[in-house]
C-alpha cells in the first residue's frame, strides 16, 4: 500500500503495474493491479491497491482480499511527517487493512536514498518508533511485524542486503511456527504465515473486477474465499440473484479445471453482460447454499 503524500519521482518502476492510461498520466495508483513473482516458498500475488485518497474505495477492494500487507512509508523529510499525520494515508491504509481483516503486515521504510544524510539510521529508528506506536493502538503486534529499511528506487534490501546500511543488522518477527529473521524485503514476503482457507465450506468468492473479453464475453475476477470453484459449476450472483454456467477458469493467463479457497481467478460465464453483476457481488455455488443478500457474509467468509 504506497504513500501517496510525497513526490512523483518516487514512481520510477511505477509502470509496472500501473496499466490504466489515466495511472500513466497522473503518477498515482487508480485501480488495484495484479503480479505475480515466486519466492523461495510461495507464489506471491501482489495487489497493488490504490494508495491516493480519491481512489480509497479502489483501494478496499484490493486490500480485502490480501493475506499480508506491505506498508510502504516513506523517509524523506517531510513526507514520513506528512503520511504519518492525523489525516496522512500512512495512518489511514494501516487502519483500513487491520479493519479489514489483514492482521499479517510487513513495512518497508522506503526512500532511505533520500534521507538527511542518505541512509540515516538515526532517521530509520525514529520512523519505526513512531509508526509502531501507531500500529500497535490500532490491534497489530508489533512483535510481528518486520520493518525493513529499503529503497525501491536504487534497490537496497529490496532482493539483497544494502551496503549502504551496514548498521541495519535485519528484522527479527515472532510467529506461531516460530520465530522467523532476514535482512530483505524479499526475504520477510517469505516468511509471511499462509492464512487457511476452508475448501470444505459453500463457494464465496466476491468480486474485484468485471471484464468484457472479445470471443469470450464477460470474465469476473476476485479471490475464493471459502469453497472451490470449477469449471461447469451453476453459479448465482448476490446481490443481483443471476444464475449462470462458469466456462472456464485462468490465473495470470493459466488455464484452472478449478481453484481453491485463497486462489485470485477469472471466470468466463454463459449469457451475462457486465452490466448485469458488479464489484462487491459475491458468487456461489447455486446448489450449495448460495450467498443471499446480507445473511452471506458472515455466513461464508468463515471468519
Amino acid at each position: 500500500m504506497p504513500d501517496q503524500e510525497g513526490e512523483k519521482t518516487s514512481f520510477k518502476y511505477a509502470w509496472v503495474l500501473d496499466k490504466l492510461k489515466a495511472e500513466r498520466e497522473r503518477g498515482i495508483t487508480i485501480d488495484s493491479s495484479l503480479w505475480k513473482f515466486e519466492t523461495s516458498k510461495y507464489y506471491v500475488i501482489i495487489i497493488d491497491a490504490a494508495g491516493h485518497r480519491d481512489f480509497i474505495k479502489n483501494m478496499i477492494t484490493g486490500t480485502f482480499q490480501a493475506d499480508c500487507a506491505v506498508l510502504i512509508v516513506a523517509a524523506g523529510v517531510g513526507e514520513f511527517e506528512a503520511g504519518i499525520s492525523k489525516n496522512g494515508q500512512t495512518r489511514e491504509h494501516a487502519l483500513l487493512a487491520y479493519t479489514l481483516g489483514v492482521k499479517q503486515l510487513i513495512a518497508g521504510v522506503n526512500k532511505m536514498d533520500s534521507t538527511e544524510p542518505p541512509y540515516s539510521q538515526k532517521r530509520y529508528e525514529e520512523i519505526v518508533k513512531e509508526v509502531s506506536t501507531y500500529i500497535k493502538k490500532i490491534g497489530y503486534n508489533t512483535d510481528t511485524v518486520a520493518f525493513v529499511p529499503i529503497s525501491g528506487w536504487n534497490g537496497d534490501n529490496m532482493l539483497e542486503p544494502s551496503a549502504n546500511m551496514p548498521w541495519f543488522k535485519g528484522w527479527k518477527v515472532a510467529r506461531k511456527d516460530g520465530n522467523a529473521s532476514g535482512t530483505t524485503l524479499l526475504e520477510a514476503l517469505a516468511c509471511i504465515l499462509p492464512p487457511t482457507h476452508p475448501t470444505d465450506k459453500p463457494l464465496y468468492l466476491p468480486l474485484q473486477d468485471l471484464y468484457k473479453i472479445g470471443g469470450i464475453g464477460t470474465v469476473p475476477v476476485g479471490r475464493v474465499e471459502t469453497g472451490v470453484l470449477k469449471a461447469g459449476m451453476v453459479v448465482t450472483f448476490a446481490a443481483v440473484n443471476i444464475t449462470t454456467e462458469v466456462k472456464f477458469l485462468e490465473t495470470h493467463h493459466e488455464a484452472l479445471s478449478e481453484a481453491l479457497s485463497g486462489d485470485n481467478v477469472g471466470f468466463s460465464v454463459k449469457n451475462v453482460s457486465v452490466n448485469d453483476v458488479r464489484c462487491g457481488n459475491v458468487a456461489g455455488d447455486s446448489k450449495n447454499d448460495p450467498p443471499t443478500n446480507g445473511s452471506s457474509w458472515l455466513h461464508g467468509s468463515g471468519d
